[in-house]
């Protein structure tokens, strides 16, 4: 199952550039300031301007990308007051999207979550890091979906998707990703009708990724536009 699909596809995102966009930056293949040329997109996706910039705006919409007039857009690239808030915010949030899935996840959410951890191992099996990283950020979203608050899921989509960057910009440790293993134990917690322990492991889960921010900016440069999106080495 290709969880990555499922998500463009539920998120009702339809537009290839956004679609593009967004998975590049989840799988850390466009770094933070990477500019995005109107004319270069069009001719990587093969779609006119209007898609393009629709896409764009989207994307804005996600703080996901800067648009800045007569300069272009660029990937965003939060500061560390901007990590600070994103992280602490997920601290709050998430740990009750993880108490309140513990209460409401029925036998078919557990599956899908037993299913995405499979997933996430094999693509660190395979050295798919970037995928991987994106798995990672998507479970989160799952357990938001399963815990049945709307506005709850909202939320933490958002906030996912922009700590994919600063993962990218502020955590430099080998392999950067969630702990494989934490999701185990979330899943354990969940199946077992656990909201005390889910909630708890969700936070200190949250608490771990958020001391492991390094401050000290290290960005990739060398490779194109096309080469990130499209994904090649």
């Amino acid at each position: 199952m290709d969880f990555e699909d499922e998500r463009d596809r539920h998120g009702g995102r339809a537009n290839p550039v956004f679609i593009g966009v967004e998975r590049a930056i989840h799988e850390h293949r466009l770094p933070p300031g990477t500019r995005l040329a109107e004319a270069e997109l069009c001719e990587i996706y093969g779609v006119s301007r209007t898609i393009v910039r629709a896409g764009l705006q989207a994307l804005t919409h996600s703080q996901l990308v800067t648009l800045v007039p007569n300069r272009g857009a660029s990937v965003a690239k939060p500061t560390p007051a901007d990590a600070q808030e994103v992280f602490e915010a997920r601290e709050l949030i998430e740990p009750r999207t993880a108490r309140e899935a513990a209460r409401h996840a029925t036998p078919a959410d557990i599956e899908l979550l037993l299913q995405h951890s499979a997933e996430e191992h094999k693509a660190l099996d395979a050295r798919e890091y970037g995928r991987s990283l994106r798995l990672s950020g998507l479970f989160h979203v799952e357990i938001a979906r399963i815990s049945g608050q709307k506005t709850l899921l909202g939320f933490v989509d958002q906030l996912v998707s922009r700590s994919a960057l600063i993962i990218a910009l502020y955590w430099h440790r080998e392999r950067a990703r969630c702990d494989s293993h934490h999701h185990e134990r979330l899943i354990d917690a969940i199946a077992a009708g656990k909201p005390d322990e889910a909630e708890t492991l969700m936070r200190s889960h949250l608490i771990d990724i958020h001391t492991a921010l390094d401050f000290r900016e290290e960005t990739d440069t060398q490779r194109s536009l096309r080469d990130r999106l499209l994904g090649a080495d």
